[in-house]
């Protein structure tokens, strides 16, 4: 009988952490390990649940837990995942996130499941809240880190920021990273003139993608008020947002503004953003905090340069001048720049892409596999599972 685990993670929606959720139980699978995932189905994207039951992950729901902190609905999501924990009576606890890792975690101590797993997808340090509120969270993370045999961090620097907050101990940190199927990529991936005549886009402008949940973490507003730069140094300059969410009507209503609405196209919500990406002469990531930059490594497999700025874990993705640009995170003027350097220079692009290409193969869903399925197999030696 193969071992049971239990993955925790508070919802499933279009992003890099939910993809990578499903992705490491998908793998983990194949490695002979009995996974399930806990989740709230209300707070959930019907389409990416549904999409988790295809690839044949076994769902189990909380309906109390919510990304929001609400105290009489976290103790009823603490209630429901014991329950669960009781009948599934798992040999690991996997949790996801920082809501989910702390409910999910506190429930695996209570229930005294053997192992216990956390994987953040990045952190909540900066760029979200404010220093009174980050702080406490910081302090719920060092609780939390208490009840862990082992953090996984999407790279390396993601351990040393946890460090710096004295959260956790560094044997307990292990890197492994999001992983991503550049093969699968790369063959559905069409032509860039073929993927630019779907979307009826010039075919000689210079395309500028980023790809997310329109949230401030994100920085596509950053990326709006880059924009009339952008156009001034590259004439044919567009942006192509994919994606959806909250700041969709300030963003539109700031292009037009700026007097560049006719050069800002928005997608909404993709499930499939291939042909998207591979409209694409460069892919900006202008984050204000990013855990890895998953959409970084889908570019980069597709042979595309990719422009990001210098926070949480792309300085790990990007490296500087070699695959493509890192900037300062919160600056539009240095965004700017760096797209119209790559704008002016179609054999720099070129070089940055052919880099980018292979430096994308360390990130593959393979080596993510491997990684993950190490960090298992030592826990089960080392906790002598069963």
């Amino acid at each position: 009988m193969s071992l049971r685990v239990l993955h925790v993670i508070t919802r499933l929606t279009l992003g890099g952490s939910s993809e990578n959720t499903v992705a490491s139980i998908v793998g983990l699978a194949r490695a002979g390990y009995d996974c399930a995932l806990a989740v709230s189905f209300r707070e959930s994207e019907a389409a990416v649940l549904d999409d988790a039951r295809r690839r044949g992950v076994r769902l189990l729901d909380v309906p109390a837990l919510g990304r929001e902190v609400a105290l009489l609905s976290d103790l009823a999501a603490l209630r429901q995942l014991w329950r669960i924990l009781r009948a599934e009576r798992p040999a690991i606890v996997h949790t996801h996130t920082s809501k989910a890792g702390f409910i999910g975690r506190l429930a695996a101590r209570i229930a005294r499941v053997p192992a216990v797993i956390h994987q953040p997808h990045g952190h909540i340090f900066y760029g979200y809240y404010g220093p009174r509120l980050t702080a406490f969270y910081a302090a719920l993370e060092r609780r939390a880190a208490m009840w862990s045999d082992r953090i996984i961090t999407l790279t390396d620097r993601g351990i040393e920021e946890h460090l710096g907050r004295s959260i956790g101990r560094r044997e307990q940190f292990v890197t492994v990273p999001s992983g991503v199927d550049v093969d699968r990529l790369r063959a559905a991936a069409p032509p860039r003139a073929e993927a630019r005549r779907r979307l009826g886009l010039p075919p000689d402008a210079f395309i500028v993608v980023a790809l997310g949940r329109f949230v401030p973490i994100k920085g596509f507003d950053l990326l709006v008020e880059a924009l009339p730069a952008v156009v001034a140094g590259v004439g044919s300059a567009r942006l192509l947002l994919i994606g959806d969410g909250p700041e969709r009507a300030a963003l539109e209503a700031r292009a037009a503004a700026l007097g560049v609405a006719g050069r800002l196209h928005v997608t909404g919500a993709m499930t499939d953003v291939t042909g998207y990406l591979a409209a694409a002469d460069v892919v900006a990531v202008p984050s204000r905090n990013e855990g890895m930059g998953r959409v970084l490594v889908e570019a980069m497999a597709l042979g595309i340069p990719v422009v990001g700025a210098a926070v949480g874990g792309i300085p790990a993705v990007i490296v500087d001048g070699e695959c493509g640009r890192l900037v300062p995170p919160d600056d539009p003027p240095a965004l700017a720049t760096a797209l119209v350097d790559l704008g002016r220079d179609g054999a720099l692009r070129g070089k940055l892409g052919g880099a980018a290409r292979r430096r994308a193969e360390a990130f593959s869903t393979a080596e993510a596999e491997a990684k993950m399925r190490a960090v298992y197999d030592e826990l089960v030696r080392e906790k002598r599972l069963t």
